[in-house]
């Protein structure tokens, strides 16, 4: 039996980039840039990509993102954003609760619903912050 949010975005993907809150996405990358001092050097996972607007926008810009998302839609459509503009961006399916990655990246971004909604308790979204912590 599917999760609530698993049916929610089964079919969100292409409704996702036309909603309101998705327009700010350029300013939102211009603010991560700049935090980082503009470090091209940065490896960067996009945490609960959705569609991969800021993966798109920071790869655009000179970074290495990796996004992941739960959602085959969702990645999948990244995908073909990404490959329309000729971009190279590594797309993986995963479970943010439980990733496979350990001190690889130097900065984790998790925008818009990211992660948090989903988890279920106070319990374990302190989990969830102690194993970001971890990337």
């Amino acid at each position: 039996m599917k999760q609530w949010y698993e049916e929610l975005f089964e079919n969100y993907a292409m409704k996702y980039d036309q909603e309101y809150f998705t327009q700010g996405t350029i300013g939102e990358c211009d603010f991560i840039e700049k935090e980082i001092n503009y470090n091209k050097n940065f490896r960067i996972l996009d945490m609960g990509c959705g569609t991969g607007r800021h993966s798109i926008e920071l790869t655009k810009s000179g970074y290495n993102v990796v996004g992941i998302d739960l959602f085959f839609s969702q990645l999948k459509r990244a995908n073909e954003k990404a490959s329309a503009q000729k971009l190279k961006i590594d797309f993986q399916k995963h479970d943010a609760r439980n990733l496979p990655f350990r001190s690889e990246f130097d900065l984790v971004i998790m925008l818009c619903e990211g992660g948090f909604p989903l988890m279920e308790t106070d319990e374990m979204n302190f989990e969830f912050s102690r194993m970001l912590q971890k990337l």
